[in-house]
């Protein structure tokens, strides 16, 4: 997996908080596995006037402080500050960027680089279209005897009518497959592992279906409030922050057909498919199916919490939700009639991501329990934290008769203590350097997810009988979620329990 392509790593808004905490201290992180190109730079690009030793300065506490590699050796974070430099410009000017283009080929020509070149936008959705121009003015974006790549990070636009216009301004300077479009959950290890999981054990994939699948449910919570993103989320809420992009990924790589190879092209098809066949939400589904949400002040553990319209730099009455959950079905073959379920929520009882399938109950009940309900097989996939995959399934009690407990069969990923997990962000900007686009969004499945999206948005802005349910700090959300899962005594999976004195306990 080694980087062999020298290259040059030049990063937009290299003064913020974004590569001071992640896209520096993963790239040391690259460095110290050995896994960088043996010709190699970073390029920091922003307003703010550093020169190389101040940048390498700060980029060397974010390092110490951030990278997950030992950092004990301060002659190894030397040596590797020394790849780092520095320069300062007007990203709106397309006059800096000719400095910008020589010390490029300064820096190219010192390192041996071979004019191969990521630029890496780590700015406002505002610049998305202005940097790669100001680039392309340049001739930045051209590939003859090199490469150049662009990475994006989201949001992918705000509707489907900007993402569209976001896509087409790209597209006049470079080609789709330059374009990398990052989405952060899909670097982390467990969401990988759902391609191995379904197409390397045959165990799962015949039951990967409407025969045996009764409903599919994704839940990303998040215990913490909007903290200093007030001013960006009460823009964009829990629909636009959360689902468009990382939760609908999340229902691609669990509902897409097999691919033909394990490649970037044949799996990103396959995802497209699954957008594709998203049912268009009527406006009927949006006020049963689709229930928002916003965090009203509560007390939590003892601690006073303040609700959302509380929050520094919120609207007065804003409307913002911080909390979505829905019902939808994907109108093919493989999973006609299967409801999916997702749900995403800010200052709930604790931070977890996961999958789970409900597989239906067995045709003939010969073994019910007491209380009248059937507990049939699940498997759970965890994706933060303590990563790992589960199923559960009944076993006998021993003893007289044939009572059935519901026992589990997981595994934790860090069990395996001589198996390092990557960040999210280390695996993917080493695949940008790999030209691996696998693992990021393309245009058209950005737009088709837009798609399906922009109905709920705008009946959300036009229609003001649709309620916001408020919910206390530090429950699962409005009462009203429950109503949204079929059937008798079910409901959403809670996987964490209240536990006195350690606060929460989130069990896989």
């Amino acid at each position: 997996m080694k980087a062999n392509d020298q290259q040059i790593l030049t990063i937009f808004g290299a003064s913020g908080d974004l590569t001071y905490r992640k896209l520096v201290p993963a790239v040391y992180d690259l460095y110290m596995q050995n896994l960088l190109p043996e010709c190699f730079a970073v390029l920091g690009v922003s307003r703010t006037k550093f020169t190389d030793e101040a940048f390498r300065e700060k980029m060397a506490n974010g390092i110490r402080e951030f990278a997950k590699q030992p950092t004990e050796d301060e002659a190894k974070i030397a040596s590797f500050l020394t790849m780092l430099y520095y320069e300062p410009i007007d990203t709106k000017s397309v006059e800096d960027y000719g400095r910008l283009k020589e010390r490029l080929e300064s820096i190219d020509s010192a390192c041996q680089t071979g004019g191969n070149y990521i630029f890496y936008l780590s700015t406002p959705p505002s610049l998305y279209t202005i940097i790669p121009k100001n680039l392309a003015a340049h001739g930045l974006n051209e590939q003859s005897d090199c490469w150049r790549r662009l990475i994006i990070e989201k949001p992918f636009g705000y509707d489907l009518k900007s993402a569209q216009e976001l896509n087409a301004s790209l597209l006049e300077d470079y080609q789709e497959e330059q374009i990398y479009r990052i989405d952060h959950y899909l670097g982390k290890e467990t969401v990988q592992n759902l391609l191995v999981t379904r197409f390397a054990n045959l165990i799962y994939e015949p039951l990967w279906n409407r025969n045996y699948i009764e409903r599919v449910e994704i839940t990303s919570a998040e215990s913490v409030g909007v903290g200093d993103r007030a001013g960006y989320y009460d823009d964009s809420g829990a629909m636009r922050d959360m689902i468009q992009n990382h939760l609908l990924q999340l229902v691609g790589m669990v509902a897409m057909e097999p691919p033909t190879v394990i490649e970037s092209t044949a799996i990103r098809n396959e995802i497209l498919k699954v957008f594709q066949a998203l049912r268009p939400l009527s406006k009927e589904d949006i006020r049963n199916n689709v229930i928002r949400g916003q965090y009203v002040a509560a007390k939590v553990r003892g601690e006073q919490m303040n609700g959302y319209r509380e929050e520094n730099g919120v609207k007065e009455g804003s409307r913002t939700p911080t909390y979505v959950s829905m019902k939808f079905f994907i109108d093919n073959w493989r999973w006609g009639g299967v409801p999916f379920y997702i749900r995403t929520g800010k200052r709930l009882p604790t931070r977890v991501t996961e999958i789970v399938i409900h597989f239906k109950g067995a045709p003939h009940r010969l073994f019910p329990d007491p209380t009248g309900f059937e507990f049939p097989n699940r498997l759970i996939i965890r994706i933060q934290p303590d990563e790992g995959i589960l199923l559960k399934f009944g076993m006998k009690v021993p003893g007289m008769g044939f009572k059935v407990e519901r026992v589990n069969m997981d595994f934790h990923y860090s069990e395996l203590s001589d198996a390092y997990l990557p960040s999210a962000y280390e695996r993917l900007l080493l695949d940008s350097m790999l030209g691996d686009s696998t693992l990021f969004a393309r245009g058209d499945a950005v737009e088709a997810a837009w798609e399906f999206i922009d109905p709920i948005i705008e009946a959300w802005d036009t229609d003001d009988s649709l309620p916001v349910f408020g919910y206390p700090a530090g429950t699962w959300g409005p009462e009203h979620a429950d109503d949204l899962i079929e059937g008798e005594g079910t409901m959403w999976r809670y996987p964490c329990k209240n536990l006195a004195d350690d606060g929460i306990y989130c069990e896989l």
